[in-house]
């Protein structure tokens, strides 16, 4: 299926390995032009050579903190007007509901909610004055049904989700639609690093947390970032403007709702 966005231009942040490396192979793959962002310039630079490459396409890579004031505004200057947006930003820590204080929680909302609204507002309005546009937030299984230790994530990014409900529909019939990925557990280094907590905590190998994880998903297995990316270059397609403020679950079934 052609997905009609050869030639846009996207900005897809935490882009240097995991999800956000997934979203930019495949929505390059699709002819887009990208400016990626992460924090490490090695791996970055590493990932954006890979991708010019692969695809073909330019890549603009810009090291910077992507929820800091500076490191959005880099990336915003660089970008310049972009017809799709990715929002991603690593997780906060886990832990339990008694160990956080008022600044962690600061600091998650900081990272994976305030970011995200301030790159929206950023980029939106220029969407809506030429008419379309496309925003994927990477979310988490958890606002759909919360993961006792990662009390911090469930907080930030049920407070996105809430944002994009609302904005979402205010801005559809200026052809911009929004929407949110919600993966589970995906062969991600975030992966193996809840398994070696995991692993620590019950007093097993890593590989054992693993397989123990990986049987509690109907699946039999963890995600893999190619099939991530692929959802999240449909939901930027020309296929997918009526698709307006959905929450979708990749996460092999794990989340064991109706709804």
């Amino acid at each position: 299926m052609d997905l009609g966005i050869g030639g846009k231009r996207a900005i897809v942040c935490a882009a240097s390995r995991g999800l956000g490396k997934g979203c930019a192979m495949a929505l390059a793959g699709e002819g887009v032009d990208l400016v990626i962002n992460a924090r490490g310039a090695e791996a970055l630079e590493a990932t954006a050579e890979e991708i010019r490459t692969t695809h073909g396409v330019s890549v603009t890579a810009i090291a910077a903190d992507i929820t800091s004031a500076e490191g959005r505004a880099a990336v915003l200057d660089a970008a310049g007007d972009v017809d799709i947006l990715v929002n991603n930003a690593g997780g906060p820590p886990p832990g339990m509901w008694s160990d956080w204080t008022r600044d962690d929680f600061i600091k998650a909302l900081d990272a994976n909610m305030l970011t995200p609204i301030a790159m929206m507002q950023a980029v939106v309005p220029g969407m809506m004055d030429r008419g379309w546009g496309r925003v994927v937030n990477i979310t988490s299984q958890s606002v759909k049904a919360p993961i006792p230790v990662l009390g911090l994530s469930n907080s930030a990014r049920t407070g996105l989700t809430g944002f994009v409900a609302g904005t979402s529909r205010q801005v559809a019939n200026r052809g911009v639609v929004i929407n949110n990925l919600l993966p589970g557990i995906h062969a991600t280094d975030r992966a193996i690093s809840l398994d070696q907590g995991v692993a620590k905590s019950e007093g097993i190998s890593v590989e054992e947390a693993k397989m123990k994880r990986e049987a509690s998903i109907p699946a039999g297995r963890y995600g893999t970032i190619e099939e991530f990316g692929a959802a999240c270059a449909f939901l930027c397609s020309q296929h997918a403007g009526f698709i307006v403020g959905q929450n979708v679950l990749l996460d092999g079934g794990a989340t064991n709702a109706t709804i």
